[in-house]
């Protein structure tokens, strides 16, 4: 076979170990922990669904090597703890098994150990080593490794690689970037020590020098270590990327991988893991510039889920191997996909970070357009065929709805999806216009092919009454009939020609003016005057509440303030729109003080209706029914998908 993306599928090997082709599972905290720090069977299921999607490799993350000073409470390896071993040695075998080789990640998290706790409390009864001591910002008190103790944590990194090998682990990545202790050591951010490993580059890089020997003298000459490190930290008093060739340099010698990442904990989150904001690939220059002045393969990673680019990136030399994780969560057989020329079926990943903020709440896993990712354990992506077969109608074609349409199919029903407009995806047609949200656009298309290649009978253009049912005769109805924004009654809005509402902004893009005033303060609104600030325009955002998107997940909305206030967009607060006079909106804040703000147009963002009416209109007519989406309760794309896919699997 021809492939398309021949230089991602050739394979790779590093000591004597081949990798079957140049696509890597990176790093990616797994979905349960036990008590005492093994891995739990969730995300042993995890870990091997990666592996089945096709990844050359598969790390889980972490596992912490020192548990002594280094109070995280992620992964262990210790003979100590009874579970520990097996656990790991089942998780080889199962990503093994589908022919992708399993690797661990080796950490240590110096001072900022507990960062895995959900009682971020706790932290202050941890212990926190680092390089020097000091205060974290949070307060925390840090004392500074003395030697015996640092060469009681290099004598563990080479410990625990033995175990991990013993377990059947084929590769280990030293992770050495990100803020971690041995990037504490790296970095004069962090290190200010005065003895041999502090000062001079030479001293400063002796940490990282020594634990990869330590690694390297467990592990034998043959077996790949990958050193994972940041090519520049992005942060001031941190190392940039000159220091970041001489790291790559110092360590080469005793490594088979050199993974370039970027960024430092805390201070560069958006950068380390790229959010929306930013390009797709924005760090692989850190790895096409080491790779330049190594003579050991290189790896680079962020924000990357297009072949297209992914195969230039290897075809030009940049990097020998790409990394992903966010985008291997929301389409876990994307390298089967690249291997077998079906790039068109690749579900991009969002970059909405649904997948990190869960994680930081409930200690779980949930991606936004993959209902899969932390229910592993229910099968790895394949659907039972039904054992009934029925007619299944759907009413609405935004994402819950071709979700549930695609998910019946797959098992073998009879499935008509009904759109009342001219074209799929609900809400998501409105993100076509927001640069930074075209992949939600793209997430449509790519549930309608899918919908089509399972058998769908997509009928656009056509509205489902009771008599459409009765007449259509099906076994189930899921009603996926979405919602309508809210208008309030504020005087003067809805008689004023300059005001339009949020979810009609792609219709409207090429009529607004240079000044826009935004009611609503939520992510929609926010994400639309990011948008507009973006172009160019004055935009104000009137937002009654005393904060903006206060209900956006804990990892985005630092980012999306940090955009705002990047495009110099106005915000108020505690600020409420009175009356709309023409082109003059009128407010009043929270002390009552009336704030007139003029406007070209008007931008209505003040939330969402349930369609409840064609839901109820629609109740009773079949054995089966269920509602899904915004129609129950305006809500997220995520649980939309969610509830279209179980829906669709509890049809009988």
């Amino acid at each position: 076979m021809e492939q398309k993306y021949p230089h991602l599928c050739q394979p790779i090997t590093l000591g004597k170990t081949v990798f079957r082709n140049r696509i890597f599972s990176a790093p990616m905290g797994g979905t349960d922990i036990t008590a005492d720090c093994c891995i739990g069977p969730k995300s042993t299921k995890f870990y091997e669904l990666r592996a089945y999607g096709g990844a050359a490799a598969v790390t889980i993350s972490e596992c912490m090597v020192h548990p002594q000073t280094d109070g995280s409470h992620a992964y262990h390896l210790d003979l100590s703890v009874p579970g520990s071993l097996p656990s790991f040695t089942y998780t080889a075998d199962a990503i093994r098994r589908h022919g992708a080789i399993p690797s661990v990640e080796l950490s240590h998290s110096g001072q900022f150990s507990g960062t895995y706790l959900a009682d971020k409390n706790k932290q202050h009864g941890l212990a926190q080593w680092g390089p020097s001591a000091g205060v974290r910002a949070d307060g925390v008190k840090i004392g500074e490794l003395t030697k015996e103790m640092i060469d009681d944590i290099v004598a563990a990194y080479g410990n625990t690689a033995a175990l991990a090998k013993r377990a059947g682990f084929e590769m280990v990545m030293i992770h050495g970037g990100h803020g971690w202790l041995i990037n504490q050591f790296l970095s004069p951010l962090f290190n200010h020590r005065t003895d041999e490993y502090g000062g001079s580059f030479e001293n400063r890089v002796r940490f990282a020098q020594e634990v990869v020997k330590s690694v390297r003298n467990a592990v034998g000459p043959f077996f790949p270590i990958e050193f994972r490190m940041s090519g520049d930290e992005f942060v001031e008093g941190g190392y940039h990327l000159d220091e970041g060739i001489k790291i790559a340099q110092a360590v080469e010698e005793y490594v088979d991988l050199i993974h370039v990442s970027a960024g430092t904990y805390q201070k560069t989150f958006g950068i380390t893991h790229p959010s929306w904001f930013e390009e797709h690939g924005r760090n692989v220059y850190l790895a096409a510039e080491i790779k330049k002045h190594v003579s050991k393969p290189v790896a680079t990673i962020g924000g990357l889920n297009d072949p297209a680019m992914m195969e230039e990136i290897i075809a030009s030399g940049k990097a020998d191997v790409v990394e992903m994780a966010r985008a291997l969560l929301a389409d876990p057989q994307l390298p089967n996909k690249i291997m077998e020329n079906r790039d068109d079926e690749i579900v991009r990943c969002l970059r909405c970070f649904t997948c990190m903020a869960e994680r930081a709440n409930t200690f779980t896993r949930r991606c936004t357009v993959n209902p899969l990712i932390g229910r592993e354990d229910e099968g790895l992506g394949e659907i039972a065929p039904a054992p009934v077969k029925r007619k299944v109608l759907v009413v609405g074609a935004g994402p819950g709805g071709l979700y549930a349409a695609y998910t019946a199919a797959r098992r073998g029903h009879e499935v008509i999806l009904c759109e009342a407009d001219s074209e799929v995806g609900g809400l998501l047609r409105g993100e076509s216009a927001i640069p930074f949200k075209y992949e939600m656009y793209q997430l449509a298309l790519s549930y309608e092919l899918f919908c089509k290649k399972a058998g769908v009978d997509i009928r656009l253009n056509t509205r489902v009454d009771r008599d459409y049912v009765l007449k259509e005769n099906p076994d189930a109805l899921i009603v996926a009939a979405g919602s309508i924004p809210a208008v309030p009654p504020i005087p003067g809005l809805r008689e004023s020609d300059k005001m339009f509402v949020a979810e009609d902004y792609h219709l409207k893009k090429d009529s607004i003016g240079d000044n826009v005033v935004v009611l609503g303060g939520g992510l929609v609104g926010a994400e639309l005057a990011a948008c507009l600030g973006d172009e160019g325009k004055t935009v104000h955002i009137v937002e009654m509440r005393d904060a903006l998107c206060p209900d956006a997940n804990v990892r985005y909305r630092p980012l999306l303030m940090n955009k705002l206030n990047d495009v110099n967009v106005q915000i108020h607060t505690s600020c409420t729109c009175k009356k709309v006079d023409g082109g003059t909106v009128i407010c009043e804040d929270a002390d009552g003080k009336t704030i007139e703000l003029k406007a070209d147009s008007i931008l209505c963002a003040l939330g969402l209706k349930p369609k409840t009416d064609v839901v109820d209109s629609l109740r009773g007519l079949t054995p089966q029914f269920a509602s899904i989406g915004n129609c129950v309760k305006p809500d997220t794309i995520t649980y939309a998908v969610y509830q279209g896919y179980h829906a669709a699997l509890d049809i009988h």
